[in-house]
């Protein structure tokens, strides 16, 4: 079947089904005549069951080693069971937290950050994670790789018109050497421009918590 067909019957998009196949969780056939992805009924009981468990928020790597049978499910659930557990301890600390503030008649324009930020590095000492502020969205996340190959797109595009202009003022410049060189500048920039691409995709990805673990 189409990967329309699998969409529809699994409930995920396309995207999601091409991040599987990329991550190598499934590998469907491919038609001999035209190229085009066959997908079988066991690759839809197959993303049902990565769909069920990503929807636990069981991370891919786990699920990874489900299929290679590194790992037993009852195994695999029981650590995620206790990841649950840590994590619950963790919200019932922040709550209480947010809690103590509210108790304290706290208002923003006199609130001490400072103890509750001591209070925080305690408990971060004794294993309780709060919000991490080194994460960053996704569009910040595309800025530098989009900064950088436009830059390097320019420089490039700089050498070749200057390649070009050499020629212009020195006509003894064997024309050759001048193709060959703008070949070798116009071959990088399509090179950066598909490393942008794939790097861009990365950051799109399927789902933006792949490299979510335990």
């Amino acid at each position: 079947m189409k990967i329309n067909q699998v969409e529809e019957l699994v409930g995920i998009t396309k995207k999601n089904i091409r991040f599987y196949e990329e991550q190598g969780l499934i590998r469907p056939e491919r038609n001999r005549d035209n190229g085009y992805r066959e997908y079988s009924m066991e690759d839809v009981q197959l993303l049902n069951k990565i769909k069920l468990l990503r929807r636990l928020d069981v991370p891919l790597e786990e699920i990874r080693k489900l299929e290679s049978g590194e790992v037993s499910l009852k195994d695999c659930l029981d650590r995620h069971i206790s990841h649950f557990s840590r994590r619950q301890r963790e919200l019932d600390i922040m709550k209480e937290m947010c809690r103590q503030m509210m108790g304290s008649d706290e208002a923003f324009g006199s609130l001490q950050a400072e103890n509750y930020l001591e209070d925080m590095k305690d408990l971060e000492k004794g294993g309780i994670r709060f919000m991490d502020l080194k994460q960053t969205d996704v569009k910040k996340s595309k800025r530098a790789p989009i900064i950088i190959s436009v830059v390097s797109i320019l420089f490039l595009m700089a050498m070749i018109a200057l390649t070009a202009y050499t020629r212009t003022i020195d006509p003894s410049e064997p024309l050759a050497v001048v193709i060959i060189a703008a070949l070798l500048f116009g071959a990088m920039i399509i090179g950066v421009i598909l490393a942008l691409k794939q790097r861009l995709k990365e950051i799109d990805g399927g789902e933006i918590n792949e490299a979510s673990k335990y």
